[in-house]
């Protein structure tokens, strides 16, 4: 069965004219004007994905965004009329995978959307355990753009560097030994003296912490590995 696109947008025209793009691409939609003919849906058929209008009248996709977060693992990308940097980070620490700024291409939000949800697919089929961390202290992990943002600042990551941040991420508060990183990464696993890790999680300690020496997320556990520490247990 195709996937299940929400659009939640208070523009009827705006919304019916995704709606029919997105059906056109395969996707299986339904449309709600506001949060509570969303809920209404969302209760008699969960979807995959929320796209959400950042400005909706009544409860906005800001809030909108943060309590589906808290509820569960749904994909969200906000369209947003607004220009404002800020806003855009707030939605992405309140939890939405993706921002698309209107007037958007169709085929640019319709890639974003094939990608985010090959991605929630790929979780779906993951072991169930803590659900990866996405938001923690003053952080977002931009997973798509591949990037740390924060109100200060964005750090863009290497592909070593998102690849080793996503392995501790989507295992908060488990240690990973260097061997087991180096496996989830790609690289032979068998080296388990391979300091390519170190000096991995040296460069991500230096973009996010306060004080790289004395690190607050990502521990060492001498002799064992690394761990993320679990932002619900802080």
């Amino acid at each position: 069965m195709a996937q299940h696109i929400l659009i939640v947008e208070d523009d009827r025209t705006t919304r019916m004219r995704l709606a029919a793009y997105l059906r056109e691409q395969g996707h299986r939609v339904s449309e709600a004007e506001n949060a509570e003919d969303m809920e209404q849906v969302i209760a008699a058929d969960p979807p995959e994905l929320l796209l959400i209008d950042i400005n909706l009248d009544g409860k906005d996709g800001l809030t909108i965004t943060r309590e589906q977060r808290a509820a569960s693992r749904v994909g969200i990308i906000l369209l947003t009329a607004r220009d404002d940097l800020v806003d855009k980070i707030v939605g992405l620490e309140m939890g939405a995978d993706d921002y698309v700024t209107k007037p958007f291409d169709k085929r640019e939000l319709s890639a974003r959307v094939k990608n985010l949800l090959a991605r929630i697919a790929d979780i779906g089929q993951a072991p169930q355990g803590p659900p990866p961390v996405e938001v923690f202290g003053p952080w977002c992990f931009d997973r798509i753009r591949r990037r740390l943002v924060s109100t200060a600042r964005t750090e863009s990551l290497t592909t070593q560097e998102f690849d080793v941040m996503a392995a501790l991420a989507d295992h908060p508060g488990q240690t990973l030994g260097r061997a087991r990183i180096s496996e989830m990464i790609g690289r032979d696993g068998s080296r388990a003296n391979d300091r390519m890790i170190d000096v991995i999680v040296g460069r991500l300690r230096k973009k996010l912490e306060k004080d790289p020496a004395n690190p607050e997320w990502i521990l060492t556990e001498h002799g064992q590995g690394y761990h993320f520490v679990d932002p619900a247990s802080v």
